[in-house]
């Protein structure tokens, strides 16, 4: 830690936006490390199981809360957002509409979002580093026990919503996170004001009831978390209102009102391969692994592994339009299938033929 005479702090928070911009970020801000009140939030939710499974949620105790923990000498983090909505793609709504396609969460679509901002924020750590010299810092992105959505509130960077998704008033909701750990004594900038006043849009239209109150969704019944980080089987009574969501589920940004305002993203990583934003579910049923495992190469869909891919969409396939192909892939399915997908592919059947 050789920068602490000389460097001009308020004139390095400025370059460092500047920077964060020319690196292709929409905004940067700066939080302190005071997250105790989002501590207390996280505490709360573990407390009445709402984790479900997620064991990470709490194995780590303060240092998700408590920044210079997890990073010794943290001082202050500097947050950045990165939009990630192509442009020209088929509507989530019009996918929705069509129950023999494949519907799939907006940010998956493209290349692994974790490898992209990763590298802007270690681009972004080495120009301060050509700046000031050697600094201490650690990058993150949706990685280690980080609590994301709080620090990116404390920075600016947006507010949090009803459905616990971050909201920023220009551009809506579909943007990444990522924030770099520093021992730099950078000035915190303005936490974000609220801004969804009694609106309870998010709520209302959860296919699963998850959202149970206001900030607290309950993993065990959102279809983000069914079809991704859930290992096991999906509990029946959840089965019918997936619908055709196969990886994820966007409906609570969807409906909110402040995404009238979302942003195209100029990141051409983020664009969809493979058509995935308009596919029939039996196209991607018919995926081999060797298949699956080479489409989904660099996607972050290729994190839940085969078998969890053949169970959501057997799902999904029990509540589309039956056609004669459909039954036949299925009953085909059938004898190659791990215990744990038989028990979907045989529920879809029933749900088809009786």
């Amino acid at each position: 830690m050789n920068h602490t005479n000389h460097t001009d702090y308020p004139q390095l928070k400025q370059q460092i936006k500047a920077w964060a911009k020319e690196l292709g970020f929409q905004q940067c801000g700066i939080s302190d490390i005071d997250l105790s009140e989002a501590g207390e939030h996280l505490h709360n939710w573990l407390a009445q199981g709402m984790h479900a499974d997620m064991d990470y949620m709490h194995k780590h105790g303060s240092k998700r809360f408590q920044p210079n923990e997890l990073v010794p000498e943290t001082i202050s983090i500097i947050a950045v957002r990165l939009d990630y909505m192509p442009e020209n793609l088929k509507s989530y709504q019009a996918v929705l509409n069509e129950p023999n396609k494949a519907a799939i969460s907006r940010y998956a679509l493209g290349r692994d979002y974790h490898k992209v901002i990763r590298n802007k924020l270690k681009n972004l750590s080495q120009k301060i580093t050509d700046e000031i010299g050697p600094f201490g810092y650690r990058v993150f992105t949706d990685s280690a026990p980080v609590m994301e959505k709080a620090i990116a509130e404390k920075a600016g960077l947006g507010w949090m919503g009803k459905h616990s998704n971050l909201i920023n008033s220009k551009t809506g909701s579909y943007f990444f996170l990522g924030e770099i750990y520093t021992d730099l004594p950078l000035e915190p900038d303005e936490k974000a004001t609220f801004h969804c006043g009694s609106c309870t849009q998010c709520i209302q239209d959860c296919p699963t009831n998850a959202i149970i109150a206001p900030f607290q969704v309950d993993a065990r019944k959102c279809i983000s978390y069914l079809t991704i980080e859930n290992q096991g089987e999906i509990p029946i009574e959840f089965r019918k209102a997936m619908g055709n969501r196969i990886y994820g589920c966007d409906d609570c940004q969807m409906v909110c009102p402040w995404n009238k305002f979302t942003q195209n993203t100029g990141e051409q990583d983020f664009h969809p391969r493979h058509y995935l934003d308009d596919i029939e579910l039996l196209e991607l049923f018919n995926w081999t692994e060797a298949e699956f495992l080479q489409k989904t190469e660099g996607s972050p869909i290729r994190r839940i592994g085969y078998e969890a891919w053949q169970r959501n969409i057997a799902v999904a396939l029990g509540n589309a339009e039956p056609t004669e192909a459909i039954i036949k892939a299925l009953k085909d399915k059938l004898s190659s299938s791990s215990d744990m997908v038989k028990t979907h592919i045989e529920w879809a059947l029933g749900e088809l033929v009786g």
